[in-house]
């Protein structure tokens, strides 16, 4: 199986690159924001996940090894596919994925395109079901993330204020993974973030986005 390629860009189109790695051309299949950062003529390293059915084999290229386990995670829930996932990660970093999981942020991975509520609510079941028995980068990451849910208690007066903040903007409307990116960018410009603080430095980063 291929798992890394490495080579230059022969074209770029909504869907594929073209790929020459040694004099052989490669169709590789990635998200639109990965194609977007892809040169014709420039040298690219992707993370390459091969898939194998009866009637194809097919490339898919990720920026990171972290957003190819990410791809094949996703796949093991019931219902989605190549395009789900490619969708998914169109919309949010495997960080971000991961945040949305362990918090049970619905909206967040109802995002992307084609993933309804039903299947999104699956995929955060069943990814949650399955952190105990994950191992590798993905589970750190996964593990990581729900650390970082359990460490945000009223202990630590910074990060409950963060929680708080983006239940606050998750409430009036805001989308959950927009809500975190601004109170996590709110927090960094004040020397002692409150939750009030902390809601109007948000909302004035959330409309001037």
């Amino acid at each position: 199986m291929i798992g890394r390629l490495k080579g230059s860009v022969i074209s770029v189109s909504e869907e594929i690159a073209l790929i020459d790695v040694n004099g052989v051309g490669y169709e590789i299949h990635a998200a639109p924001r990965v194609l977007q950062n892809l040169g014709v003529g420039e040298d690219a390293t992707l993370s390459i996940e091969t898939l194998v059915r009866e009637d194809l084999i097919r490339l898919y290229g990720f920026p990171s090894e972290n957003e190819r386990q990410a791809f094949r995670l996703l796949q093991s829930v019931q219902g989605v596919g190549a395009k789900h996932a490619l969708g998914l990660l169109q919309v949010l970093t495997p960080s971000e994925l991961y945040e949305a999981i362990t918090a049970e942020d619905v909206t967040a991975v109802s995002r992307a395109h084609g993933v309804g509520k039903k299947l999104a609510q699956r995929i955060v079941t069943e990814l949650q079901s399955k952190t105990g028995a994950l191992a590798g980068s993905t589970g750190e990451v996964i593990a990581m993330a729900a650390r970082k849910k359990a460490a945000a208690a009223p202990s630590d007066p910074v990060l409950a204020a963060k929680a708080d903040a983006v239940s606050a903007l998750s409430h009036l409307g805001y989308d959950g993974v927009e809500a975190r990116r601004a109170v996590a960018r709110a927090a960094e410009s004040l020397d002692s973030p409150g939750v009030e603080a902390l809601i109007k430095s948000a909302l004035k980063e959330l409309a001037a986005a």
